[in-house]
């Protein structure tokens, strides 16, 4: 399937019909075991669905087709999908991360992978601190573009040619491309040699499953992540591993409304006489905006907007009382939009000193917009920061 485009592939790769029933979509095989015609011989492909499993394989074959790679490994979670990328290394290695990332990714490399032996240090701005950082130990760096929550964006080529040109060239190079799907942006084509996703934001799309993917082209990568992912057991589930394909086909719509309403709301803030600063790639104005041409499919910014309120904390939490459409929740990339604070939210565990060299401020919110009417959402924004604002 590898000549034919995104949307295409997304509906068919994975998804033959079942050569039994001729069921369109596969059915969902709830089986813990599969049988044998002689000790170790089983009789299809699968044994034991820790290892592997029908819908699950399914899901990876696409996944790997979406994001231009030969692998594709899911997990339970996207923290089970960062842990395992990070258990794979050994005591003493040394991580480089952007600092503005997920709250779980921090408190990951934080508080858990420092447990046996792995530190990390972070970088404001990767590009420019990357060639210092690096050290013998070295093994992962770590980028999110856009970054959560402040949508900063980052050369993923340029980390790339950095790696390679420095005293450690061996440096694997990780990217979460959570905000943007593989639909806007394909890392693995930039130089990354493990994109990684929480699947269970725009990927699955519904809000209703937890899972996390992780896809490569390295033979090495693949063997590695394979063994732990059934070794350490963090696995999906048939039925969620089910769901989430069933989300993956219609990816590209959804995320092309979402950005596009995206784009017009970000625009509409950017005017507000009620609103400090927005951070979106798809403005003009965005300092990676230039990056977004290049890396990112017809220069969409993606379905994430953040932005500062006036009125401090206060205005921050005033309009995520108000607001009609927008639920106040964490999470991200459902068919229904939502809003978030981070500061107090996804992003409390962080040190305040940390959050706001990094951007996150107390009145800064986060959308993430869903595909309702975009004229709809612009309206309850609106209505929402004139209550945020008002005494």
């Amino acid at each position: 399937m590898s000549n034919y485009n995104f949307q295409t592939r997304a509906i068919h790769v994975g998804s033959e019909p079942d050569p039994v029933t001729g069921a369109v979509i596969p059915p969902i095989s709830l089986s813990t075991t599969f049988a044998q015609t002689a000790p170790s011989k089983p009789i299809g492909a699968f044994e034991y669905s820790r290892s592997q499993n029908p819908n699950r394989e399914n899901f990876e074959k696409v996944i790997a087709s979406l994001e231009k790679g030969k692998y594709g490994l899911a997990f339970s979670s996207g923290s089970a999908a960062s842990g395992t990328i990070l258990q794979s290394l050994a005591s003493g290695g040394h991580v480089i991360s952007i600092a503005d990332v997920y709250g779980g990714t921090h408190r990951y490399f934080t508080k858990v992978a420092s447990a046996h032996g792995i530190t990390t240090d972070f970088a404001q701005d990767l590009v420019e601190e990357l060639p210092k950082l690096i050290k013998a130990e070295t093994k992962i760096v770590w980028i999110e573009t856009p970054t959560n929550p402040t949508l900063k964006i980052t050369d993923i080529s340029k980390v790339k040619q950095i790696i390679k040109e420095s005293s450690n060239p061996n440096i694997f190079l990780v990217v979460d491309n959570t905000f943007l799907s593989p639909y806007i942006q394909n890392p693995l084509e930039h130089g990354a040699d493990i994109v990684v996703h929480s699947a269970t934001k725009f990927i699955n799309g519904h809000s209703d499953v937890v899972l996390g993917v992780a896809a490569t082209n390295n033979d090495f990568i693949y063997e590695k992540l394979s063994f732990l992912q059934n070794a350490l057991g963090a696995i999906p589930s048939a039925f969620d591993s089910w769901l989430a394909h069933r989300g993956v086909k219609t990816l590209a719509l959804r995320v092309k409304q979402s950005a596009s309403s995206a784009q017009k709301i970000a625009e509409f803030l950017s005017k507000s006489e009620n609103v400090v600063s927005v951070n979106y790639p798809g403005l003009p104005t965005h300092k990676g905006y230039e990056i977004v041409q290049k890396q990112h499919r017809d220069s969409l910014g993606g379905g994430v907007i953040s932005f500062r309120v006036k009125g401090g904390a206060s205005g921050a939490s005033k309009f995520t009382q108000s607001t009609h459409l927008f639920t106040l929740a964490e999470s991200l990339g459902g068919i229904e939009s939502l809003l978030e604070v981070p500061a107090v939210m996804t992003h409390g565990g962080i040190p305040e000193e940390e959050r706001i060299k990094s951007g996150i401020y107390d009145d800064l919110i986060r959308l993430s917009v869903g595909i309702e009417d975009t004229e709809d959402l612009i309206k309850d924004i609106e209505q929402a920061l004139t209550a945020a604002v008002s005494n």
